[in-house]
C-alpha cells in the first residue's frame, strides 16, 4: 500500500482509469463480434452499417490510447480483409 499522499491519490487515479479502460476495451471486442456475425449473414449493406461501427470504436480506443495506434491499423485492416472477402463471395453467386 502507498504510505505518501501524492501515492494514495495516483492508487485512486489508476483504479479509475482501469475501470474506464476495461469498459473500452470490452465494448470494442463486442463489436468486433457483433461484426464478425454479420459477415455470416452475408448481408452486403449490414456488413458496410457494422464496418462503420467498428471502425468508430477502433478510432476512439485509440485516441484515448488504451491501444495503439499501429494495433488499430492493423485490426481495422484484417476486419477489412475479411468484409471483402465475404462481400466478394456474395457477388459472385
Amino acid at each position: 500500500m502507498p504510505q505518501r499522499k501524492s501515492a494514495k491519490t495516483e492508487l485512486k487515479k489508476n483504479i479509475k482509469r482501469k475501470k474506464i479502460n476495461l469498459a473500452i476495451k470490452s465494448r470494442l471486442k463486442k463489436t468486433i463480434k457483433n461484426f464478425k456475425k454479420s459477415l455470416q449473414d452475408k448481408n452486403t449493406e449490414s456488413i458496410k452499417e457494422k464496418i462503420k461501427i467498428v471502425y468508430k470504436t477502433i478510432d476512439k480506443a485509440a485516441a484515448k490510447k488504451v491501444i495503439l495506434p499501429n494495433s488499430a491499423a492493423r485490426k481495422k485492416s484484417r476486419l477489412t480483409k475479411l468484409a471483402n472477402k465475404s462481400t466478394h463471395l456474395t457477388n459472385q453467386t
